[in-house]
C-alpha cells in the first residue's frame, strides 16, 4: 500500500533533468514529496539544457527541498540495485527515454535497449522492492495509422510505424506481465503532443522560435496540415502526479487536451507571438507520422479526474515568455 497522502513519498522519477521530467520533480516537490532524480544527460540534445532545467527547478522550489538529483543510466543494473538498497523508494516514475519517432529509425538498437531493457530493469529493481506503485511515460504514437478517432485505449496498437512506439509499445506490455506475475501496479500515460517552457529544442514548437530568431532549417511537413492534440506540460504533469497517487492495477491510459488543432495555425500563433515569420521548408510527410492525433479522454477523466484547463492560447504564450527569458536573453 502506498503512504497516505498526508504522508509525503518517497519517489524516483528517471529523466528528471528533461523536460516533462523536471516539470513532474518540480510539482511532486512543491507538495511535499521527496524525490530522487535520476538523469544520465545524455547528448540527444544538449545537456546544459537540461541543467539549467534543474536550475529552474530549484529557483521555483528552493534549495532546501527534498530533491537529490543523481546522475546516471537506468540501463546500468549495478547502480539501480544499490540505489534501490539504500533508498525506501515508493513509487517510480518513469520518464527517462530515448525520445522521437523519427529519429528512432536511424538507431533502432538503442531505442529498444533504453526504452524497453532500461524499463525491464527498473520493474525487477521494483518486484524486488516492493515498489507500490510504477508510472510510465508511454506516447500517442503507439496508436499507429489507426482509423479510430479520437484514439481511445481499447485500440489494439499493434501496428507501430517506427522503433520509437515500438519501444513504448512492448514496454507497456512488459508492465502488463509484471503486473500479471508479480502484482505490480503500473500505469502507462500515452502523452500526446506535449509543449510547454524547458520543451525539447528538436520538438516543433522549440523548433520554429528558433527558426525566426537563428534561421535554423526547419521542414514543414505537409505544409502543416496536420493536427496534433497540443497538450501544455502542466496539464500533463497534474495528470502524472494522479497517477502516483492512485494505484490502479494495470492501466493504460491518454494524457491529451482533447482538442486538436492544425499545425499551421499553431505556427501562426507562435508567429504573432514573437512577432517574427518563420521561413520554414516543405517537406511530405514521413512513413513514420501520422496527419491526425485526438485523445479520448473519457477514461483519463474516470480513472485520474483529469481536466486539461491551459488553452492553446494561453499555452503559446507561456511558452514564448520562457524562451524569450531562458533562451533569447540568457
Amino acid at each position: 500500500m502506498l503512504k497516505n497522502r498526508a504522508v509525503s513519498q518517497t519517489i524516483l522519477v528517471t529523466g528528471a533533468a528533461g523536460f516533462i521530467g523536471s516539470h513532474t520533480a518540480e510539482a511532486l516537490l512543491a507538495r511535499g514529496d521527496r524525490v530522487i532524480g535520476l538523469d544520465d544527460f545524455n547528448t540527444y540534445y544538449d545537456p546544459e539544457r537540461k541543467r539549467s532545467n534543474l536550475r529552474e527547478v530549484r529557483e521555483s522550489v528552493g534549495e532546501d527541498c527534498s530533491f537529490d538529483m543523481r546522475e546516471g543510466d537506468f540501463r546500468d543494473r549495478d547502480m539501480l540495485k544499490e540505489l534501490f538498497a539504500k533508498e525506501d523508494i515508493d513509487t517510480i516514475v518513469h520518464l527517462g527515454a530515448m525520445a522521437g519517432v523519427r529519429a528512432s529509425m536511424h538507431d533502432p538498437h538503442l531505442y529498444l535497449d533504453v526504452n524497453l531493457t532500461g524499463t525491464l530493469n527498473l520493474l525487477d529493481c521494483a518486484r524486488d522492492h516492493e515498489v507500490a506503485n510504477f508510472v510510465f511515460a508511454s506516447t500517442s504514437s503507439v496508436y499507429g495509422a489507426t482509423k479510430v478517432i479520437p484514439f481511445v485505449e481499447t485500440d489494439m496498437c499493434d501496428r507501430p510505424l517506427a522503433p520509437y512506439p515500438a519501444s513504448k509499445r512492448s514496454a507497456e506490455m512488459l508492465g502488463y506481465s509484471y503486473h500479471h506475475l508479480y502484482g505490480q501496479n503500473f500505469t502507462a500515460l500515452r502523452f500526446f503532443t506535449v509543449y510547454g517552457p524547458r520543451g525539447r529544442p528538436d520538438m516543433m514548437p522549440y523548433k520554429v522560435l528558433d527558426n525566426i530568431f537563428t534561421g535554423r532549417r526547419v521542414p514543414l511537413y505537409n505544409r502543416g496540415q496536420m493536427h496534433r492534440d497540443w497538450t501544455f506540460v502542466t496539464d500533463v504533469v497534474a495528470g502524472i502526479t494522479a497517477a502516483v497517487d492512485r494505484p490502479l492495477g494495470y492501466e493504460a491510459i491518454n494524457l491529451g487536451c482533447g482538442e486538436p488543432s492544425l499545425l499551421a495555425d499553431f505556427i501562426e500563433r507562435l508567429e504573432e507571438l514573437s512577432g517574427g515569420k518563420a521561413n520554414l521548408h516543405d517537406e511530405p510527410m514521413p512513413g513514420a507520422d501520422i496527419a491526425y492525433t485526438y485523445a479520448d479522454l473519457s477514461k483519463t477523466r474516470a480513472l485520474l479526474d483529469y481536466q486539461p484547463k491551459v488553452s492553446t492560447e494561453e499555452g503559446t504564450e507561456r511558452f514564448w515568455q520562457w524562451y524569450k527569458k531562458y533562451v533569447i536573453e540568457a
